[in-house]
């Protein structure tokens, strides 16, 4: 018999689950990657960090050492127990997988408890019509929450799997005569704020107990198709398809050679299960299939109400039920074009100029910017100003004052270059791919109490320019170019024929080099800061060679619209 369905696995894919209990798979899996590593060992330290908390705030609680003593904590009635260990296993074959039992109450002779879980990524965001439940590490009880106004659960897949990890939790307490009546339970977000979600109410529909129990349910099936296998043997139980959970799958490289090969329709960016199933329901089961469908009534389909003679085609169907078809259709045309294509006519394209122009990246490790970079190019001479990339860094201790600094530093800098470019009648131009993450260091470093410099003022000035001088390329290029899924500085850049010193370049990967080149002074730290500053340097021409090709090269794209 296949081992029990554990709670993460509550959203996986079918076919992973099936995959890692079936042996003959197991030389298929991809070794994990720097990057999923550092996630993880993030997510263990925030856990560990808000489980030391609780033992400091609340002496009486007491860490299970498995099931059986899980079992005696709840009957005792221990009002915080942490690491708990339960599982359904008999009949519905789950285990739950949660960081603490809150008790409470009680009823007749039993204690009732409800679970935590802690989450290393934020959990809210602001939502003017919506309200939240929040508690405190310090005051567990849901009756000592307060009301948050304006705050609402953001509509995530991690804090989706968050609500179905709590639910699963529930369901298991449930059959074990020891849950909340209430069905509520608390995730502990990445800042150890507290939220209280009631999951037996229509509030979260993504996650609630219905949605758990149809998940949980067809996955059932596929433990109880995978126990016929191993007995009998013959066809798997389970075929690949693309599911989110593939970006960070041991076995996406094995899974995508058979959907490759297939051309199936999965592989369109970033289809759901959901709409997938439609797709093939309706006949279209690979990407060259989509690709001959029309966009345009596809986006007409949408709201429309048929007249009595109309005969609908796929795409009127099909519009009803899949969100933004037509984008789907067009990511499905770049795939067989096999190149980017356009979305304006060639005499809309392009990207603002200067006389100088400012490429600039930052790079951040955690919440906090170690690294302002900008490259500059003179496309007029201009005095006391030459062409190249600066860096403004900090290696030391990142203290709220060292990150400031270096902004201060950088500023004042990117402030004289301005200035001199103005003095001299020249135009002036600074760029960047994806504002809003550099937007936000900079607020809030002139927000910072111990910043001397520029203020919130001077930025918004910065800002407001007109003509325009602060141009975010990530915002030209998604209204300019299609791409089959991803519109990343790396895929751009890459497609404009730009190629990156590092053979693993990513954001996620300079914070695995940040940490060797922050540590000491020893060789392989500065060989790390010398690998920082090159990525930040290629990060800053990357978005140079983009906005050179949206002016050139790429207006002789074919058209999104064309008929290959």
């Amino acid at each position: 018999m296949s081992s029990p369905l554990r709670g993460a696995e509550i959203d996986a894919c079918v076919h992973r689950v099936a995959l890692v209990r079936a042996e003959p798979s197991a030389g298929h899996r991809t070794p994990m990657t720097p990057e999923m590593e550092r996630r993880r060992r993030e997510a263990d330290a925030h856990r560990r960090a808000v489980l030391a908390t609780l033992r400091t705030l609340h002496p009486g609680a007491v860490t299970s050492s498995g099931q059986q003593h899980t079992a005696d904590l709840m009957a005792e009635g221990v009002e915080l127990i942490l690491q708990p260990r339960v599982a359904d296993v008999d009949a519905a074959r789950r285990t739950a997988s949660v960081q603490a039992f809150i008790r409470v109450g009680r009823t007749d002779d039993r204690f009732s408890y409800s679970p935590l879980v802690v989450k290393n990524h934020e959990v809210t965001e602001t939502a003017t019509r919506r309200r939240l439940l929040e508690g405190s590490l310090e005051r567990l009880l849901p009756r000592d929450a307060e009301v948050r106004e304006g705050l609402g659960l953001r509509s995530t897949p991690t804090v989706r799997r968050d609500g179905l990890l709590l639910a699963g939790a529930i369901r298991i307490l449930q059959a074990l005569g020891a849950a909340d009546p209430g069905a509520r339970g608390a995730v502990v977000d990445r800042h150890a704020r507290m939220w209280w979600l009631e999951l037996d109410a229509p509030t979260y529909p993504r996650f609630n107990l219905d949605a758990y129990d149809a998940l949980y349910h067809e996955r059932f099936e596929v433990l109880q198709a995978l126990d016929e296998w191993f007995a009998v043997g013959g066809e798997f139980p389970t075929s690949p398809y693309w599911h989110r959970e593939c970006l960070t799958c041991e076995f996406a490289g094995h899974c995508e050679g058979e959907l490759e090969a297939i051309d199936d329709v999965s592989l369109i960016r970033f289809t759901s299960v959901e709409q997938q199933l439609a797709l093939r329901a309706h006949g279209v089961n690979t990407r060259t299939q989509m690709a001959g469908l029309d966009p345009q009534r596809a986006l007409r389909a949408r709201g429309r109400v048929p007249a009595p003679d109309d005969r609908p085609g796929r795409e009127d169907r099909l519009g009803k039920s899949i969100d933004k078809l037509d984008e789907l259709i067009y990511r499905a045309r770049a795939h067989v074009r096999g190149t980017s294509l356009r979305i304006l006519e060639p005499d809309q394209m392009g990207c603002p100029t200067g006389d100088v122009e400012v490429d600039v990246d930052m790079e951040s490790y955690g919440d906090a910017t170690y690294l302002w970079g900008a490259s500059v190019t003179v496309n007029r001479p201009v005095e006391g100003l030459t062409a190249g990339h600066h860096a403004f860094v900090e290696w030391g201790e990142l203290t709220l004052g060292a990150e400031t600094k270096i902004f201060a530093d950088f500023w004042s800098w990117l402030s004289d270059v301005r200035e001199l470019c103005h003095g001299a009648g020249r135009t002036f131009a600074a760029y960047c791919f994806w504002a809003q993450a550099e937007d936000g260091a900079m607020n809030r470093a002139v927000a910072s109490p111990v910043l001397t410099g520029p203020t919130m003022s001077d930025l918004e000035e910065f800002r407001d320019h007109s003509p325009v001088e602060w141009i975010d390329l990530h915002d030209l290029a998604k209204r300019q170019i299609q791409t089959e899924g991803p519109l990343g500085l790396k895929q751009l850049a890459g497609a404009a024929g730009f190629a990156w010193r590092d053979r693993n370049p990513s954001g996620e990967a300079s914070m695995e080099w940040y940490e060797v080149a922050s540590g000491d002074e020893s060789a392989e730290a500065l060989r790390s800061r010398l690998r920082i500053l090159e990525y930040n340097e290629d990060d800053c021409r990357a978005t140079k060679a983009l906005r050179d090709w949206l002016n050139g090269p790429a207006r002789s794209l074919p058209h999104r619209d064309d008929r290959q």
